[in-house]
């Protein structure tokens, strides 16, 4: 991918003290950063806090950087499952992601993506033979089944299948052992094991495709804050982020009162918020990264997910370049990092951190999870949280 903002500094990254003094950036100060980093080199549980966006000011404590499970335990599991979110805790992430996407009778369903042909056995089911169609979402057309043509009773017919089954032909076992998750499910999931384990179950949520669920009457926010708040996660000091790709998703939760932090994802730099393109804002994910893009999204959120290529851009042979300065300038905004996504097989990995020629192999994860912690990211999203914790250990161990 091309990166317009190219950064200026020399080298892969400004070392491993750089977490020290940067990682928990929320705006709070260089003495609040300095002790942030220090406890998480010393193995304890550190302080995220923001002062910046929307009157928030939390203080959250999570270790830094902080390791998401991304769609739970993806790299071993079916995504998106109980069973996936289970793995991830019991592996020891630090917080779980769930994307949400809705049914046609209003549920909020965990998926990735509202197409779920990939993802379950629909295809198998010839009661539902004659619900494959194409839409179009945020201008791509996509043809498949899709969540919103189904009621969640109809939902719970299907089960959960390996995503990549050519990549990942190990996850296949576990295929057809979950259905689709609701979102209430997951909080009363995550609620049980909090008590169990004494100690809250974070939870990194999604909301998927807003402007396209809204304009056929079945918009997320308000959903999600309604369950929120029957499950008292609403709060500024609530185990809970939420996050989007879209801007006015994260605003539109904050007018409805929601108080948890906000992540505003960030694709590629040539791309656009599809909220920005409805409305005719010219503005690209380049333009949102320069410090003044990075001053207003501090006006509504308290971090930003980007991809990773954004922190350290890949050249056309997929190696590593020069890193950006999106870090620092972040932190300058007040604003923490969670960018995503690290997987373990060569396929995903840079280039320089490929072992081998099979492309499903595991490559050098450590190698890369230690390049992009050394650019004082606050956290990062991972298919394989048992990796990440460890490279996080290593690291801080040495810092």
């Amino acid at each position: 991918m091309t990166h317009e903002q190219q950064g200026q500094d020399q080298g892969r990254g400004p070392g491993r003290r750089a977490l020290i003094g940067a990682a928990a950036a929320f705006g709070a100060g260089a003495s609040v950063l300095g002790a942030a980093g220090s406890a998480a080199a010393n193995g304890r549980e550190s302080s995220h806090g923001s002062s910046r966006g929307s009157s928030h000011g939390p203080v959250r404590a999570l270790p830094v950087p902080t390791v998401v499970g991304h769609r739970g335990a993806s790299g071993y599991r079916p995504e998106h499952t109980l069973g996936s979110y289970q793995l991830a805790l019991d592996l020891g992430a630090d917080v779980i992601e769930q994307d949400l996407v809705p049914t046609k009778d209003g549920h909020l369903v965990c998926r990735h993506e509202p197409e779920i042909g990939g993802t379950t056995d629909v295809a198998k089911h010839p009661e539902f033979a004659s619900r494959r169609t194409t839409k179009t979402i945020d201008g791509v057309a996509t043809t498949g089944w899709f969540t919103e043509d189904f009621t969640l009773a109809e939902l719970k017919t299907l089960r959960a299948v390996e995503r990549l089954p050519a990549q990942r032909q190990h996850n296949t076992l576990y295929d057809g052992h979950w259905e689709i998750p609701t979102f209430e499910e997951v909080l009363r999931w995550a609620d049980e094991q909090g008590r169990k384990r004494d100690k809250a179950v974070w939870l990194h949520v999604e909301t998927k495709h807003p402007t396209y669920f809204r304009g056929i009457g079945l918009g997320l926010e308000e959903r999600v804050a309604g369950l929120l708040r029957r499950y008292d996660r609403d709060g500024r000091n609530s185990p809970l982020f939420l996050q989007s790709f879209e801007p006015t998703s994260l605003q539109r939760l904050g007018a409805l009162g929601l108080r948890n932090p906000k992540v505003f994802l960030l694709d590629a730099a040539t791309t656009r918020p599809y909220d920005l393109v409805v409305a005719g804002d010219p503005r690209t994910v380049a333009d949102l990264v320069t410090p003044a893009g990075l001053k207003w999204i501090a006006g509504f959120a308290q971090g930003i997910g980007p991809t990773v290529n954004l922190i350290i851009p890949r050249d056309a042979a997929g190696n590593l370049g020069t890193p950006t300065t999106l870090v620092r300038d972040a932190h300058k905004a007040g604003l923490i990092l969670h960018p995503f996504t690290m997987r373990n097989e060569n396929a995903f990995l840079p280039a320089d951190f490929r072992v081998g020629t099979d492309p499903n192999a595991y490559g050098d994860a450590f190698g890369a999870f230690q390049v992009y912690f050394e650019q004082g990211i606050d956290g990062i999203f991972s298919d394989n949280c048992d990796t990440a914790l460890l490279a996080r250990a290593a690291f801080v161990n040495k810092a």
